[in-house]
């Protein structure tokens, strides 16, 4: 995969909810257009690439589940301990998830528009 973007109610929220949590993956603004009254925005892991793509028109009927991919477990704990410094709801907290696969380990959460958004680092 390239790169994914789906849109959501508030742009400025979202970004911000995903750089505050996703900051132990090393996620950063990397682009940002102009989108009528809002933005579209591009988010980067540690590459500097934007692979993640916000953008207005949300919420998407359905739950949407999108997986970021850690560098280690203490990146998906470190992802679980910024959601709940944050509030974020937590739907699984960080565990090893062997009905995926043995070393699947994985925190889940929930985000501004209700999607399920997951760290994971397959051990």
């Amino acid at each position: 995969m390239d790169h994914l973007g789906f849109p959501v109610a508030d742009v400025d929220a979202s970004a911000a909810r995903y750089l505050q949590i996703f900051a132990p993956l090393g996620f950063r603004e990397a682009a940002r257009f102009p989108a009528g009254p809002s933005s579209v925005v591009g988010l980067a892991g540690p590459d500097g690439v934007p692979q993640f793509w916000l953008a207005p028109g949300g919420p998407v009927g359905g739950e949407l589940h999108v997986a970021f991919r850690a560098p280690d477990r203490a990146a998906v704990d470190a992802v679980h301990e910024a959601a709940v410094a944050a509030g974020v709801e937590v739907l699984h907290a960080p565990r090893e998830w062997p009905e995926y696969h043995p070393g699947y380990y994985a925190v889940f959460l929930r985000d501004p528009d209700g999607h399920n958004v997951e760290a994971v680092v397959h051990g």
